[in-house]
């Protein structure tokens, strides 16, 4: 079994930053592309950062500037800094990840979500 869970959520005031986490773990061979997926109420899950294994970035245009992703390929962790928060920024937020699994094959995984609330 192969399990993603975030953890660093919570209320913010705008302006403010929050750090989140996420920690893989389980019968793992490999983590490939590790990414953040965001989803406010209402609307579609969007894709907010990206990392690959190599540490190649890439950042939906809404959090370029604001937003750090990185990774520890030995602790099997990624996080997200995030800075400068607004309003327009609460959601939950979701790791996901390509896992090759020990005796097994790569498959998509995702985490149960943590929740960020920016609000006065």
């Amino acid at each position: 079994q192969v399990r993603l869970v975030e953890s660093g959520g919570g209320l913010v005031q705008p302006g403010g930053s929050l750090r989140l986490s996420c920690a893989a773990s389980g019968s793992i061979f490999r983590i490939y592309t590790m990414n953040w997926y965001c989803q406010a109420p209402g609307k579609q899950r969007e894709l907010v950062a990206t990392v690959t294994r190599e540490g190649s970035t890439n950042y939906a245009d809404s959090v370029k500037g604001r937003f750090t992703i990185s990774r520890d390929n030995p602790k099997n962790t990624v996080s997200l800094q995030m800075n400068s928060l607004k309003p327009e920024d609460t959601a939950i937020y979701y790791c996901n990840a390509d896992i090759h699994r020990l005796g097994g094959g790569v498959a998509n995984y995702w985490g149960q979500g943590t929740q960020v609330t920016v609000s006065s």
